[in-house]
């Protein structure tokens, strides 16, 4: 389970990159609901290929990792729930109140489909798992994901959504988190998780 990033609002560390992210997003969008002709098809699929060619000639081993920036704040850009560099994350902006309760609103379109019109259930439980755990971190102390419980009240159906979840109690190194997503219509599903803040390793 990914540790909760100690920083989930956006921030200009790679913002040269974030228009082709969103451009890519646009891509899948449409990729996934195109109607276009053959001939069109197959031109896109060059376009595309070459496309990859001319990102593909400078390329970072792995993954994205952590960034530090030059002001100290540190970027998660790769993340596949918040990263603005990630055209798989929708991206979330999720924000801290002063209460500790955080919460996020997005849209999710034809590329988190499950069954026909809804979101797919994995990623819900994705986004649950990412605002519970938002909650749960505090500034120095990382807290990873334990368990995860969800109770899926009725289809979330694709479109403009919100997430918002709080810490219940704090039992030792274990963070106690509960929280929701809403559609138009009220609760679509809810969420229990527990996560752990890891022992300070010796030096």
């Amino acid at each position: 389970m990914a540790a909760s990033p100690s920083m989930t609002d956006p921030h200009p560390l790679d913002a040269m990159y974030e228009p082709l992210a969103v451009a890519v997003r646009r891509l899948v969008d449409f990729t996934i609901r195109t109607e276009a002709d053959g001939a069109a098809v197959l031109a896109a699929t060059r376009l595309v290929n070459e496309t990859s060619e001319l990102l593909g000639v400078a390329l970072m081993p792995g993954s994205f990792g952590v960034r530090t920036a030059p002001d100290g704040r540190v970027g998660v850009l790769g993340n596949v729930v918040i990263g603005t560099r990630n055209p798989v994350a929708p991206p979330l902006v999720v924000h801290h109140e002063a209460d500790g309760r955080v919460w996020a609103e997005f849209v999710l379109g034809a590329q988190y489909e499950g069954s026909a019109g809804h979101v797919h259930g994995g990623i819900c439980a994705l986004i649950l798992d990412h605002v519970l755990g938002a909650t749960a971190h505090q500034p120095g102390r990382p807290a990873y994901t334990g368990t995860l419980t969800l109770r899926y009240v009725r289809g979330t159906r694709l479109g403009a959504l919100r997430a918002e979840a709080r810490v219940d109690r704090v039992d030792g190194v274990k963070t106690f988190a509960v929280g929701e997503i809403y559609d138009a219509e009220g609760v679509t599903v809810t969420a229990e998780g527990v996560f752990v803040r890891p022992k300070v390793q010796a030096p």
